[in-house]
């Protein structure tokens, strides 16, 4: 791909992020502060998610594993 061709994609997908959030209509100081309000919760969920998935994750084949007949890790 050329990047004349990545540039144009990249322009169409940040216009419709515009148009679907309706950004478009704001005024350019709003826009910024919408901006980076939804890149901070973003930012946080993908945090969160990064941080905590796993560990529940693990718990809950713990659980399964108890539940489904696996011995319990004090035994093996």
């Amino acid at each position: 791909m050329d990047m004349k061709r990545v540039k144009d994609y990249i322009y169409w997908l940040y216009f419709q992020y515009l148009l679907i959030t309706c950004s478009y209509v704001l005024e350019p100081w709003e826009r910024s502060m919408f901006h980076t309000i939804t890149v901070t919760v973003l930012a946080m969920v993908v945090y969160t998610a990064y941080v905590f998935v796993p560990i529940h994750l693990r718990l809950a084949f713990e659980f399964f594993s108890q539940i489904l007949g696996g011995q319990p890790e004090g035994t093996v």
